[in-house]
């Protein structure tokens, strides 16, 4: 098979509206899970379109800037130690922070202002960031350096102890009735940090990279092989191994969350984290009677402190419009009253500004960083 992908014709539709990429959409974004040797054949076979037609339209709305990425996505919560970080720092420094964090610190992912709609416990707390260090390294040290670098007064380390719901699919969401749910209650997944050999993360560290358009074919790992140094064979060999391991998460395409896209068509436009304070002991009960709920891309455990009034599980959910989003978790709230989890306090932290880039979880890289801004490995050790 050639190497060469085929060129994209100017007119292949881009919309997310259009019916063969919303159907394209609805499977890609968030459905296709594990390591496949061949993700466009499953897209196909899921979505009902062609696979060549697949390729074509995901390419072409890649070049667009439609699909802002795609990519194999890892659970990296079993390969770095990690956390939601939440940040206050004068409101002067807000935007620059933001600017550090998204451009000149590899291992933040997720960067978010927020706000709620009323001074709540928390809500002095407007910069929000996912983190990952290395295995081997101190979340907490690497916050004290950003706290330097941003000029932060205070932050907060939000590790979660167990995650409820992983999967943003914006297309698949719309129109979704608030109460929608699934009959099962969510699977509880652990955090557990798992090892791996030099040979692993070197196939690991070619697999997550994002493609570009030209790569973007159905001999997708072919390149990504010859990159780890390993045949083909031995790269499809490690990663169901890794698959096997629960350290691969979905084959997916990533649509710009906030930002226009073509035909200034908006995916989304509200970002709302969810906070919910439930009692000691009942987290795990909380936390999958909340991930079942379709409109949640994400559900966890994670122990929000004094400062977020003791809360204990938290999610996010997308939409449109405000008041669609609010009817989304009163539906929630209902469900967990119907249900004898009582919550002791509730609140909403709205996204505003956001990027979103995958954090570095790579130990060569972390020790590349750590020396080109002149602090000792030593130093930033757990």
């Amino acid at each position: 098979m050639s190497t060469l992908a085929p060129t994209v014709e100017e007119d292949v539709p881009v919309r997310i509206d259009d019916p063969i990429n919303a159907a394209i959409l609805a499977v890609s974004e968030d459905s296709i899970q594990g390591f496949l040797p061949d993700p466009f054949e499953q897209i196909a076979l899921q979505s009902g379109v062609a696979v060549d037609t697949v390729i074509e339209r995901i390419r072409a709305m890649v070049k667009s800037g439609t699909i802002r990425r795609v990519r194999q996505t890892l659970m990296a919560t079993n390969l770095a130690p990690g956390a939601l970080v939440a940040w206050q720092l004068p409101e002067e420094k807000l935007s620059a922070a933001f600017d550090y964090l998204f451009q000149q610190d590899p291992f933040s992912g997720h960067v978010v202002i927020r706000t709620t709609d009323a001074a709540t416990p928390g809500s002095n707390y407007r910069l929000w960031t996912t983190l990952k260090v290395p295995q081997g390294y101190s979340l907490k040290k690497h916050c004290e350096y950003l706290k330097e670098q941003i000029g932060a007064d205070h932050y907060r380390i939000m590790p979660a102890k167990r995650l409820f719901a992983l999967g943003v699919g914006h297309v698949r969401r719309k129109g979704m009735e608030p109460g929608s749910k699934a009959e099962a209650l969510a699977e509880v997944q652990d955090t557990n940090i798992v090892e791996l050999s030099e040979l692993e993360w070197r196939v690991l560290a070619s697999l997550k990279r994002e493609f570009e358009p030209n790569e973007i074919r159905r001999d997708l790992w072919a390149s990504r092989a010859e990159e780890a140094g390993v045949d083909l064979d031995t790269f499809y060999k490690v990663g169901a191994e890794l698959n096997a391991r629960r350290v691969i998460g979905r084959f997916s395409t990533f649509l710009e969350h906030v930002k226009p896209v073509a035909g200034n068509q908006r995916v989304t436009r509200y970002n709302a984290l969810f906070h919910w304070a439930v009692p000691e002991g009942r987290e795990i009960e909380a936390g999958r009677e909340v991930g079942r709920f379709h409109i949640m891309t994400h559900a966890y455990w994670r122990e929000g402190g004094a400062e977020f009034k003791n809360v204990n599980v938290m999610g996010v959910a997308h939409g449109t419009e405000k008041e669609m989003v609010l009817a989304h978790k009163a539906a929630i709230d209902a469900h967990l009253e119907s249900v004898g989890i009582p919550v002791s306090y509730t609140n909403v932290f709205w996204g505003g500004r956001s990027e979103i880039k995958p954090s570095e979880i790579s130990p060569i890289v972390y020790r590349e960083f750590l020396k080109s801004v002149g602090v000792d490995e030593e130093n930033m050790r757990s």
